[in-house]
C-alpha cells in the first residue's frame, strides 16, 4: 500500500458533491513546493511545485467543505491510487489520486470569517476509516 503524507495549500474551493444518503465526496487541488536552492557554484535551482489531486470521504468530506477553503495550508495524509480513463477524444488518460485518511488544517482562522473556527483536534482526529473499499 502506498501511503503518504503532504503539506501544501488549497488551489481552489472544495468541489464537494453529496451522493447516497448524505454521502459526501470533496476534491481538493494542493500544490506543495520544494524551495530552490543555489548551488556552490552559484548555479540557482528555482522552486518546484506539483500538483495533487486530493479526495476526501464521508465525515472528512463534510470538514473539508466546511473549514478548508483557497489558499489554505493542510496536512494530509492518504493512500495513492492511479487509474486510467478515456478522454472524449478517445484518447487514454492516466490520473494519480491522493485517497485522504487523515487532514490537519494548519492555516490559522480569524475570528471575522463566517465559519466558525474549529480546534486543531477536531479537524485532526476525523478520518475515513469508513471509505470505500478499492
Amino acid at each position: 500500500m502506498n501511503k503518504v503524507m503532504l503539506i501544501g495549500n488549497v488551489g481552489k474551493d472544495p468541489d464537494v458533491r453529496y451522493y447516497d444518503q448524505d454521502q459526501a465526496v470533496a476534491q481538493v487541488s494542493l500544490a506543495t513546493t520544494e524551495r530552490g536552492y543555489t548551488l556552490q557554484n552559484g548555479t540557482q535551482v528555482p522552486d518546484h511545485t506539483d500538483w495533487h489531486n486530493v479526495i476526501f470521504y464521508r465525515g472528512l468530506a463534510k470538514v473539508v467543505e466546511k473549514y478548508v477553503r483557497k489558499g489554505d495550508k493542510i496536512y494530509v495524509e492518504g493512500r495513492i491510487r492511479y487509474r486510467a480513463y478515456d478522454d472524449k477524444r478517445g484518447m487514454r488518460r492516466m490520473i494519480t489520486e491522493i485517497y485522504a485518511e487523515n487532514m490537519e488544517l494548519l492555516s490559522p482562522r480569524k475570528p471575522a470569517e463566517g465559519n466558525p473556527q474549529p480546534s486543531q483536534t477536531t479537524a485532526a482526529n476525523v478520518s475515513n476509516s469508513d471509505m470505500p473499499p478499492f
